[in-house]
């Protein structure tokens, strides 16, 4: 059994997360890899947070507020590092040389250039694994769209739309945060926040987007700050793209990405939806067990739905006819990171996490939607 000492870096949402994957590793069978959590970084380190973590995780033996000190640590071997995105060059940069494992939160950089120097950090040390933290693809409907993708179901791609839908900022009272700042969150706006979500599926299918036309949409402009000011919102809130998209054989179809904070309706929904001349299908976790497929064999059409149960990737104690939940697919995508870290590889193609060169696609479509809504014009990715 090979124990990975993992220290988190940020820890608020994400952070306590991944750490409750780690303290639910029991509920995977079968693997010869496990996380220990050993360290834990934050800049204010609030007390109830820290006493949390460290209540929950008696293994923890360095609480710090310099990540420096957390990198150094003989005691960690990889980092969990969740900060606002105008850290992520520096922090990423320095744990990768560190010769620590990374699994990193999107966009993996501020914007294009940031990116690319985390880039030539990974480039400088080979012997580290680094990846990019996205979960919907780890729900078995998604893995099923990946057994279909894989076996040439579809037939010809006609279209495929995806899509990361909140109605986290419907409220328009709700008080301003860095997301809603170019300074730390970038010129990306809503795309930088949940655009690798909505890539990671079509990306490891495969499917290279060529050009996009973008529809950008600062809905709300003003928030208050919480001192009884309203404050500029400067980032995007929904984003609307429309690629031409081509398949491994470089046949060309149309991929519309939705990114959207402002849904009504909506609560937390991710989606895909791939239509082919042999088959089509459609899941949205709105209703996770079920997969929506339709194989058009001539006369009618019709749509069948299958109901699916917890068949994640990596094998677990539930049992099949239970339901799948988003702390289950946080629990699959950390193992399928320990998984890469521990054998060099995925346990499938379909089982692994965002790779860097696939972040670096996301920012190449993003920058492009940024020139595409500024001239109002489709731009080369």
């Amino acid at each position: 059994m090979k124990t990975v000492r993992f220290g988190i870096i940020g820890l608020g949402l994400m952070g306590r997360e991944i750490a409750s994957a780690a303290a639910r590793w029991c509920h995977l069978e079968d693997l010869d890899f496990r996380p220990e959590i050993t360290a834990v970084c934050s800049r204010s380190l609030p007390p109830g947070r820290v006493d949390w973590f460290k209540r929950n995780f008696p293994k923890i033996d360095q609480v710090t507020k310099d990540y420096r000190e957390l990198i150094a640590s003989p005691n960690v071997d990889a980092v969990y590092c969740a900060v606002p995105h105008h850290l992520h060059a520096e922090l990423y940069s320095a744990i990768i040389r560190s010769g620590k494992h990374l699994l990193g939160e999107k966009p993996f950089g501020i914007d294009l250039a940031a990116n690319a120097a985390i880039l030539a950090a990974i480039r400088e040390r080979h012997d580290v694994m680094v990846r990019c933290s996205s979960e919907f693809p780890f729900f078995p409907g998604v893995q099923r769209l990946f057994q279909l993708v894989e076996s040439g179901a579809f037939g010809r791609l006609i279209e495929v739309n995806t899509g990361f839908l909140h109605s986290s900022d419907l409220d328009p009272n709700k008080p301003i945060n860095w997301k809603r700042q170019v300074r730390q969150n970038g010129a990306y706006g809503v795309m930088g926040d949940l655009g690798v979500h909505v890539c990671h599926f079509p990306f490891r299918a495969g499917w290279t987007p060529l050009n996009v036309r973008a529809v950008l949409s600062n809905i709300i402009e003003q928030r208050p700050d919480g001192g009884g000011n309203l404050v500029p919102c400067e980032t995007w809130d929904n984003a609307t793209l429309l690629c031409e998209t081509a398949d491994k054989q470089g046949k060309r179809f149309p991929w519309t990405l939705k990114t959207q904070r402002i849904a009504p309706g909506q609560k937390n929904t991710w989606y895909v939806e791939i239509y082919g001349t042999n088959a089509s299908a459609r899941f949205s976790t709105k209703n996770p067990k079920r997969l929506e497929l339709l194989n058009y064999t001539g006369g009618e059409q019709a749509w069948r739905e299958i109901d699916l149960g917890y068949t994640g990737a990596f094998k677990t104690v539930t049992g099949e006819i239970f339901e799948f939940g988003f702390s289950d697919s946080i629990l699959q995508m950390v193992a399928a990171f320990l998984h890469e870290v521990a054998h060099g590889r995925p346990l499938l193609p379909a089982a692994g996490c965002v790779t860097p060169e696939e972040t670096a696609l996301s920012h190449r479509l993003f920058t492009a939607a940024l020139r595409s809504q500024a001239a109002a014009t489709t731009e080369a990715v």
